[in-house]
């Protein structure tokens, strides 16, 4: 892809995503996730009703009239997207490949986390982190970031999300939102997820294909495991086959939100056959109640 064509995609996405950032996720992103504190505004004369613990009695005893103190909420957050690159993120048999999806639900969620002064940032990664864009403010920042998810080209094959949640902790010292974007098809993570959510307020963005869960009954199949590169021929008019894989999908789809709940990660499921919109408002309502 060049620098042109990539230019023209993220202004598609921005274009894309307007309405949906500014008019349906932009109050239920502001009121899920809240700033660090509280912090000193000013001060202002005492009024009728005020609570009296707030009264600056340095200021008061100075002017001779009560005053007291005010102050806002600490909004800005650091929100940071660990976006698997692995080989398996390239399919896709529907709308979008798995890294399509990817890219523009972190780019909708990027502009809202921007659009609210937050600072936004990316680690792109397969079996390694191979690429990191330190979180900063602003929405030229924003599609830089945007820029990097579109072009990106990885060199490795595999997944490591130990290696990601690893170099989160190593590079965000303070407790940042943290969306880790992947299908999850994995091993071996689940203690350096652990010791992330323990630092910071994780999120995991599970990416599903329904060819992954569900094949058509057309007779015997080639298929090749992108990260390995080994191949096994299967019969898909076995509905024995086609049963095991269902089975097979259900099982690890309720495994992986056992393993996620029991570390205080949420999930947000999403596939690349269907609108993103409704899960994205169906976490964001549940972190309301929650």
């Amino acid at each position: 892809m060049t620098l042109a064509e990539v230019m023209a995609q993220v202004r598609l996405l921005e274009i894309r995503s307007r309405h949906l950032v500014r008019d349906v996720l932009a109050g239920e992103y502001a009121s899920v996730f809240k700033g660090r504190g509280v912090a000193f505004a000013d001060v202002r004369e005492y009024q009728p009703g005020d609570d009296v613990r707030t009264i600056d009695w340095r200021v008061t005893a100075r002017s001779g009239t009560a005053y007291v103190r005010r102050y806002e909420e600490e909004r800005e957050l650091t929100v940071l997207f660990a976006v698997d690159h692995s080989r398996s993120e390239a399919f896709g048999s529907r709308l979008r490949s798995k890294a399509d999806l990817a890219t523009e639900v972190c780019a909708v969620l990027a502009m809202t986390a921007v659009r609210n002064n937050d600072r936004v940032g990316a680690a792109l990664f397969t079996d390694r982190v191979e690429r990191f864009v330190p979180p900063a403010k602003g929405r030229r920042h924003v599609l830089r970031v945007i820029r990097e998810l579109l072009a990106f080209e990885p060199d490795g094959r595999g997944t490591d999300l130990a290696a990601a949640c690893e170099f989160v902790n190593r590079v965000l010292p303070r407790r940042a939102v943290l969306f880790i974007v992947s299908d999850w098809l994995a091993s071996g993570y689940e203690h350096a997820l652990e010791v992330t959510a323990r630092r910071h307020d994780a999120i995991a963005v599970q990416l599903v294909d329904p060819r992954e869960r569900e094949l058509p009954a057309v007779g015997l199949l080639a298929l090749r495991d992108p990260e390995s590169g080994r191949w096994r021929y299967v019969d898909a008019s076995d509905r024995r086959v086609r049963g095991g894989l269902r089975a097979s999908a259900a099982l690890f789809d309720a495994e992986l939100a056992r393993s996620l709940r029991r570390q205080g990660v949420d999930l947000i499921r999403l596939e690349t056959g269907a609108s993103y919109v409704v899960p994205l408002l169906g976490f964001f309502h549940r972190r309301e109640r929650a």
